[in-house]
């Protein structure tokens, strides 16, 4: 009389078992990875772009800082003759947006010329 339920077919049981899959998987693919969680934040960009020109005895730095924060730059020249001085320019103080002139010279030839940067 009374007849036996029949087993359910399997195409019924395939959206539980794909939302049991998805409810297992989903925290996993979006957690964050724990050492991404601990990293401090990238420091933000600092230094303005310098352009070193050597003529000669004669070198001119060209500076623009196209950041938020002031930078302090300064020229350094190494000149070739042991006898002739070698010299490190003032510091100038470059606000945003905002560009220098750095000039310096040597008596008789430049070897070496850069710019250096501070906060």
């Amino acid at each position: 009389m009374y007849a036996s339920p029949s087993p359910p077919r399997p195409a019924a049981r395939r959206p539980r078992a794909v939302a049991a899959a998805l409810a297992l998987l989903l925290p996993l693919l979006t957690a964050v990875p724990a050492h991404a969680a601990d990293e401090d934040p990238p420091p933000r960009a600092f230094g303005a772009h310098c352009r070193v020109i050597t003529e000669d005895s004669e070198v001119t730095g060209v500076c623009h800082n196209p950041y938020p924060e002031s930078d302090q730059v300064r020229l350094h020249l190494r000149c070739a003759a042991w006898w002739d001085l070698d010299t490190d320019g003032p510091a100038r103080e470059i606000g945003p947006a905002r560009t220098v002139k750095l000039t310096g010279r040597c008596w008789q030839a430049v070897d070496t010329a850069w710019v250096s940067h501070a906060r």
